[in-house]
């Protein structure tokens, strides 16, 4: 096996929960009394193009939810969403400890709306493990389509062979197992230290 130089994460699943997935859509629908179907019918719709930052927030929110009046408030349902992200501390200590190494390129390959991917990074520091990150809504490509993870590694100008790519979906591994890089399927921090460990 060639020497691992360069290790992309996914962030959330592994480092952070995951930004606006089912659990937390379901959670607001019943703090803000929305009829589930429709709102996440128009998720659905609208997921794609916010999540690729081909939508801002506010185009988000007018699509799914402010397209008649509601009793709350674009900035209540906002602070809502935002407040749903938190940090896996076990998993968040070893990539802490893999980035002061000084071993790797570390970088992110994620999925994630601009806004609340912005607000991730600044809220829990990210910038002190990644060097950069390949968001859906920088590169305008999404998780697991082949595209993201050919621009991460045409951007650091890395062998495929001497990157690791960790994620919590078997789907996200496929392409760029079948690029070349190594992989490992996160699902939970002892697992990961152990297979990093090999």
């Amino acid at each position: 096996m060639p020497e691992i130089t360069t290790m992309f994460w996914d962030i959330g699943g592994v480092i952070l929960t995951n930004g606006w997935d089912h659990v937390s859509r379901r959670q607001a629908a019943e703090v803000f009394h929305l009829e589930w179907e429709e709102f996440e019918g128009r998720h659905e719709l609208s997921f794609p193009a916010f999540d690729s930052g081909l939508s801002t927030l506010n185009e988000y929110l007018d699509r799914t939810l402010f397209y008649r009046a509601r009793p709350f408030t674009r900035e209540e349902f906002t602070a809502f969403m935002f407040a749903q992200s938190k940090e896996y501390p076990e998993s968040r200590a070893i990539l802490d400890s893999v980035a002061r190494s000084n071993k790797y390129l570390i970088g992110a390959i994620n999925n994630e709306p601009l806004e609340l991917n912005d607000y991730r990074i600044q809220k829990f520091n990210l910038r002190r493990d990644f060097l950069v990150f390949f968001s859906s809504c920088y590169v305008r490509s999404r998780k697991p389509e082949e595209l993201i993870y050919r621009i991460a590694l045409e951007v650091t100008q890395r062998p495929a062979a001497e990157c690791l790519f960790i994620d919590d979906r078997p789907l996200n591994l496929e392409n760029p197992r079948r690029l070349g890089m190594n992989v490992i399927h996160y699902q939970h921090p002892r697992q990961l230290r152990a297979e990093l460990k090999k």
